[in-house]
């Protein structure tokens, strides 16, 4: 018998450590290979981890809601090196108690006098549960001493903290405030009464996610209206043909994304990042499209190399993604790389949106509902009035970077390409 060591796997780019949710096995536990070890969140996904050999469960290092960097090891497995198939099990979640932890120590008065403002303001989902239970702010959290790697608060942190009377309750930090720094007033405000009804997990990220991003990106939104009756008619009259011969709907979503896609190639400097003082130019064009799941939280899977693509391969590619947020089969590939993204807000009846950016993108498409208006059309015979099938496009952009001669102009070429649309297109 060997101990393997389980580390936290890779579980896409740009994501650095990952939230356990829940273990599915025990110390003492048998387990075999591709069978599901554990369950963890990022802030983009939940993801079901396997193991990658057989073997007896002889030491789990971590507890649910601690966030471990990836790579580090969490599990020790006994194992012959055998590799075995997986067997079907049922998972059992262990709820742990958030109940404070006695303590023989104690915060010193020399802290006390201190209250200096920790280095790393990153804190576990469980922390935060913790502290909104105390109502413990996050200026509070961080005056806290912390004893976690890198500088992190552990849960015994927290409470011995509570134990010991919150005493940096109101304590100032010792560290020098920039005098012309933004700080977010701390206002007593009535918030009612009512039926009270927690956020789940993903709700929190996707608000902490939009707060950062109006924080770090000083959104400007530019708006325009296009006429997509030559659209509008072809496809009315191509779908039925078009899932005939590819076995695929055509959505108008598909249509959108290509539109999307050769704007960005003629304005490449919109499918950028911004990494401090340096632009990066992305080499890939790929389309985020913001799809709601069925709990309502709305989740960005994306089409890769959009601009490569014809029309029945885009279909393809929206459908199957949009299937699987709906049966909430998502995986971490299918939500990664994103380098621009669409909200069709128009599926819920909205004309217009002011969408906000999602980060590290500097620009945010919103497409409203596409309906029938009377319009003033210029013929041979002078001004006429005509029933035309008109859409806003509201483009939110990153004005650190993108100024309104670019942003304006991405969105009208949008708009050229949707107005433009080939009639005589064959499926």
């Amino acid at each position: 018998m060997s101990r393997f060591e389980f580390k936290m796997p890779k579980l896409g780019e740009s994501i650095t450590d990952a939230a356990i949710i829940t273990w599915f096995k025990n110390v003492g536990d048998s387990i075999e290979q591709d069978e599901m070890l554990l369950e963890v969140a990022t802030d983009k996904v939940d993801s079901e981890v396997p193991s990658t050999v057989s073997g007896v469960v002889e030491e789990i290092l971590f507890r649910a809601n601690e966030v471990i960097k990836i790579g580090e090891t969490i599990a020790i497995i006994k194992t012959d090196g055998k590799v075995v198939q997986s067997k079907k099990v049922e998972y059992k979640v262990e709820v742990k108690s958030t109940k404070p932890e006695s303590s023989k120590t104690s915060i010193k008065p020399k802290q006390l006098a201190t209250a200096s403002q920790n280095n790393n303001t990153f804190f576990s989902p469980l922390i935060v549960s913790i502290a909104k239970e105390q109502h413990i702010s996050f200026e509070e959290l961080a005056r806290i001493p912390a004893t976690g790697n890198d500088g992190r608060l552990r849960k015994s942190d927290l409470f011995l903290y509570i134990k010991d009377g919150r005493p940096f309750k109101f304590v100032q930090p010792s560290v020098v405030q920039d005098p012309t720094a933004y700080r977010i007033p701390q206002l007593n405000l009535d918030k009612g009464k009512g039926k009270i009804v927690k956020m789940d997990r993903m709700r929190q990220m996707i608000a902490d996610r939009m707060v950062y991003s109006k924080h770090t990106s000083p959104h400007v939104t530019a708006y325009v209206e296009a006429d997509l009756t030559d659209l509008v008619n072809w496809r009315n009259a191509n779908k039925r043909p078009f899932q005939e011969k590819h076995n695929c709907k055509l959505t108008f979503t598909p249509l959108f994304v290509e539109a999307v896609a050769k704007a960005i190639k003629d304005f490449p400097m919109i499918n950028v990042s911004v990494d401090g003082e340096n632009i990066i130019v992305k080499e890939h064009i790929n389309i985020g499209m913001a799809t709601a799941l069925p709990t309502g939280n709305l989740i960005v899977p994306v089409v890769k190399d959009a601009d490569k693509k014809n029309l029945k391969e885009l279909a393809a590619d929206v459908n199957n993604l949009a299937t699987k947020a709906r049966d909430n089969n998502l995986k971490p590939e299918d939500i990664k790389g994103s380098t621009f993204t669409i909200s069709n807000v128009g599926t819920f009846g909205s004309v217009m949106g002011t969408p906000i950016i999602n980060q590290p993108e500097v620009a945010i498409l919103a497409l409203g509902i596409i309906k029938k208006r009377a319009e003033v059309m210029e013929t041979e015979k002078g001004d006429e009035i005509a029933i035309r099938s008109m859409m806003y496009l509201s483009l939110s952009f990153d004005h650190r970077v993108v100024d309104g001669y670019l942003g304006g102009s991405f969105l009208r070429r949008i708009a050229d390409y949707l107005e433009n649309f080939d009639v005589n297109r064959k499926i």
